[in-house]
């Protein structure tokens, strides 16, 4: 099978995505050939092709998609052609028409849940059920900060904190983006731009401050989520999109009360297949019950996902973008 494919030679700007015509031999032992329907973009894909997150060149980029099964290796029980099916990783290659892919890496999407929505919630989703149920261990009555509150993470882990109870902090920048945190659920709304964030935190929450902290900021939210976070309080840091956090002295943690700090990622929590299946039955879940939307900001064409990436990376994006094959 023929398709086109987005490969990196070099990692740097949006422009050293190129696109290549790539013959797919048949799957092999326990790999299934993808067709591509709508592909996930995510801060991951921009973080791979600048170097931030060094990876082996020449390499594939992305990692979410939602699709149709074309064909099956040897051993492949699991799914079969014509199946719909998604993957969040940690193979990449997403972008692209169609590719192989680990038949373990995939999920069966259920026939209420169209592709787009697929695309455009797998990984995210699977990262917002990690982060609050068994990071976190977010408890009712808690009270949460939540960084980049529109984003396609932020206004998900609104949505699933406020389902568990909590008293949500979100924070965005601009009127537009306060206003897509406020419908997601945020209780209080602060605009980086314009406020003093922990100062808001503080008067919000009595002086206490909150519970935690969910930042995907990175660099340029660390030392207000510090200062935001209540005695004993957790932050955890999560991406990097204004640049990764480093040298990070552990007395400063002693300093602002004793806090505890983690760096997770999805695939030290969905390792298992019994993992994937419990994160994504709790997602699909929680979809059902309305507790998160996942709203679809832009779409691109598949060969303009250098465009998508400059327009992330600037800032022009609300929710999920995805990119759309012909």
């Amino acid at each position: 099978m023929k398709a086109r494919a987005a490969r990196i030679e070099r990692t740097g700007v949006p422009e050293v995505i190129a696109w290549v015509d790539v013959d797919l031999a048949p799957p092999g032992e326990g790999e299934v050939l993808m067709r591509n329907a709508a592909v996930g973009l995510n801060y991951i894909d921009a973080y791979h092709r600048s170097g931030l997150y060094p990876i082996d060149l020449p390499a594939g980029l992305g990692g979410e998609a939602a699709g149709v099964v074309e064909a099956v290796g040897p051993g492949v029980t699991q799914v079969k052609p014509g199946d719909r099916v998604g993957t969040f990783g940690p193979t990449r290659g997403a972008y692209a028409t169609a590719r192989i892919v680990p038949a373990k890496e995939l999920i069966p999407l259920p026939d209420d849940i169209d592709d787009r929505t697929a695309a455009a919630l797998l990984l995210k989703g699977g990262t917002t059920e990690f982060l609050v149920d068994r990071c976190a261990k977010v408890q009712p009555g808690q009270t949460a900060l939540v960084w980049a509150a529109a984003g396609g993470v932020g206004h998900l882990l609104v949505g699933w904190l406020k389902a568990r109870g909590s008293t949500v902090i979100g924070i965005a920048g601009g009127k537009e983006k306060g206003e897509d945190a406020r419908r997601a659920g945020a209780d209080h709304v602060l605009d980086h731009r314009s406020d003093d964030i922990a100062a808001r935190v503080r008067e919000i929450t009595g002086g206490s401050g909150v519970d935690v902290v969910f930042d995907g900021v990175g660099k340029a939210s660390w030392e207000a989520s510090l200062k935001s976070a209540k005695r004993r309080g957790l932050i955890v840091s999560f991406g990097n999109a204004s640049g990764a956090v480093t040298g990070v002295n552990l007395g400063t943690l002693s300093a602002h009360g004793s806090l505890f700090v983690t760096r997770p990622t999805m695939f030290d929590y969905y390792v298992t297949p019994e993992e994937r299946a419990a994160g994504f039955d709790a997602v699909f879940g929680m979809l059902r019950a309305g507790h998160i939307r996942p709203e679809i900001g832009r779409t691109f064409a598949l060969e303009d996902a250098a465009d998508a990436h400059r327009a992330m990376e600037a800032g022009e994006t609300r929710g999920s973008t995805l990119l759309i094959p012909d």
